[in-house]
């Protein structure tokens, strides 16, 4: 949701959530993105988990925090940020381009990682990602999803997406955003269930960027 601003957001996130999303990050690139959290949290923090993404720095991490989210989502792995995020006791999403920056990132307490940008990592890497990394640990491609690409991530071990400008965009509707992610909601329910029986609908799907 990269430049939404506290204008449009409760809007938007609304009808995330109706579509089954869960997970929702307001990317901190955005105009006055902390007011935008304090909006989402009041709003809608019993229904999904909320925070910021493009999260760079633990100054930033504790803003998230005073504004009431409680999750971090980060472009990159710097450790002074996760151990920031889980001194707060915020859930952590470090963005993640291998193996080793993957395992330093668990390591300082990540609770997942985001694996990006996802259209240089291959479902076939994901593979080999999948292989190594303890099955509780998720594994969320994020940059480049669309409901046709989502089947062969899910065979790799995915466990859930990442996405943004798919689905919100400055000036596209609430109509728009509630197609696209309906669209999303679809296709994740429906591959995932070809794999692991029982997956819940938007489960592990998140707006993040």
């Amino acid at each position: 949701m990269s430049w939404i601003p506290p204008a449009e957001v409760e809007a938007v996130v609304e009808t995330l959530i109706e579509a089954g999303f869960r997970l929702i990050e307001v990317p901190l690139n955005s105009p006055d993105p902390f007011e935008s959290i304090e909006r989402t949290v009041r709003r809608f923090g019993t229904h999904a988990l909320i925070g910021a993404g493009t999260v760079m720095s633990p100054e930033q991490v504790g803003r998230v925090s005073d504004a009431g989210g409680r999750i971090v989502v980060m472009p990159h792995a710097d450790v002074a940020v996760i151990r920031a995020a889980k001194e707060h006791g915020l859930a952590c999403f470090p963005g993640v381009a291998t193996p080793t920056e993957g395992f330093a990132a668990i390591a300082a307490g990540a609770d997942g990682l985001k694996v990006f940008p996802a259209e240089s990592i291959s479902p076939a890497v994901l593979k080999a990602w999948r292989a190594v990394f303890s099955m509780d640990i998720p594994l969320l491609p994020t940059g480049g999803i669309a409901p046709h690409s989502m089947q062969a991530w899910v065979d790799a071990g995915a466990s859930g997406f990442g996405t943004g400008g798919g689905l919100y965009a400055p000036g596209r509707s609430v109509t728009e955003v509630r197609d696209r992610a309906d669209a999303l909601v679809a296709a994740w329910a429906r591959d995932a269930s070809q794999v692991r029986a029982g997956a819940l609908i938007g489960a592990g799907l998140h707006d993040n960027v």
